[in-house]
């Protein structure tokens, strides 16, 4: 597999400008149409206190079109850069961010919540805490002496399945007319329930866990090396492995708390991005969260805009999603890293 050093500047301008120019075009796609000059109006009009749009077409846009993209880009982002993270940190191309069983974890909070008859801070707090509660109980039971991220790998397949049991468990037992409808929709992923309330909780964790493992992407190609040509570097590997674990699983729960389940970003964007741009990390986590972050606006504007009743986003990337990673694998002759 090809060593890409650093992004070239035109790719540096190109992955930096495109989620905000698709987000930019998808902020006037919707039943209700606004034209992309009508969309930089309004924008202009936030920051200078002229005269925008129409009142319809401010609160389309504002209220409920803009924190909704902003959820798309930062869920995009995220999976793809926690998605990254662990298939090079347990030096598989086949991981993905719910490895550890976060995901799973994060899920039956969420159905907890909803059974529970909580609002949406509420299922998003009992998601948040689920989702720590798997990862906490997947690296006591897998970590210890002699022991290494294999055994953490079959404990999260462990706690994924522990979780998921439980799920079913929650919707055996909900309310058919009410409760069941609303668990099993969320658990299928929608950005539907996106708001600025929304956003507060959940988008510092994404935010900082992205941030983080940024500042780190140049020491994250020796996560595949043992303690002892990690120390031959001079890199504490234990602690390495332990911030991306961290990051990696907080922007995971955090993504799930959100906006429910959805597959295929943090395992189908870091493949391709390392097609095109190399497995050093230097390049190809920055272009993982760009292109993961751009991929999550157009899926969800998609799901939203192309018939009248919302497609749940899983489904979407599922259907585009498993095909086109189908052909990768071809193209590619086998699976990289």
């Amino acid at each position: 597999m090809k060593k890409v050093g650093k992004l070239s500047i035109g790719w540096k301008i190109i992955l930096t400008v495109l989620p905000f120019l698709v987000a930019l075009i998808a902020l006037g796609i919707g039943r209700y149409w606004i034209s992309p000059s009508e969309v930089i109006v309004s924008i202009c009009a936030k920051f200078t206190g002229t005269a925008g749009l129409s009142d319809m077409a401010e609160k389309t846009l504002w209220n409920i079109r803009m924190p909704r993209i902003i959820l798309a880009m930062l869920v995009g982002a995220g999976l793809s850069c926690a998605g990254c993270a662990f298939q090079s940190l347990f030096a598989n191309p086949l991981a993905t961010p719910d490895t550890l069983g976060v995901a799973s974890g994060a899920s039956f909070g969420a159905a907890l919540g909803l059974l529970m008859g909580f609002g949406m801070l509420g299922v998003q707090m009992t998601s948040l805490l689920m989702g720590a509660c798997a990862v906490i109980l997947t690296w006591l039971a897998g970590s210890g002496k002699g022991r290494g991220l294999s055994t953490i790998v079959l404990s999260g397949i462990m706690m994924g399945s522990l979780f998921n049991a439980l799920v079913s468990l929650v919707k055996f037992v909900a309310v058919e007319e009410s409760q069941l409808p609303a668990i099993t929709y969320w658990l299928m992923g929608s950005l539907g329930s996106a708001g600025y309330e929304t956003l507060k909780l959940g988008a510092p964790p994404i935010i900082l866990g992205i941030m983080v493992l940024y500042l780190f992407r140049w020491k994250m190609n020796l996560l595949p090396l043992s303690d002892d040509e990690a120390r031959s570097f001079g890199t504490n590997i234990r602690l390495l492995k332990g911030i991306t674990i961290i990051c990696a699983t907080g922007i995971t729960a955090s993504c799930v708390s959100m906006c429910g389940q959805v597959g295929w970003v943090g395992l189908l964007i870091p493949h391709m991005c390392r097609m095109k741009f190399g497995s050093n990390h230097l390049s190809l986590l920055p272009a993982s969260i760009s292109l993961g972050a751009t991929f999550m606006i157009i899926v969800d504007t998609v799901a939203r805009s192309v018939v009248a009743a919302e497609i749940p986003v899983s489904i979407l990337t599922a259907i585009i999603g498993a095909p086109f990673f189908i052909i990768l694998m071809r193209r590619s002759g086998g699976w990289q890293l």
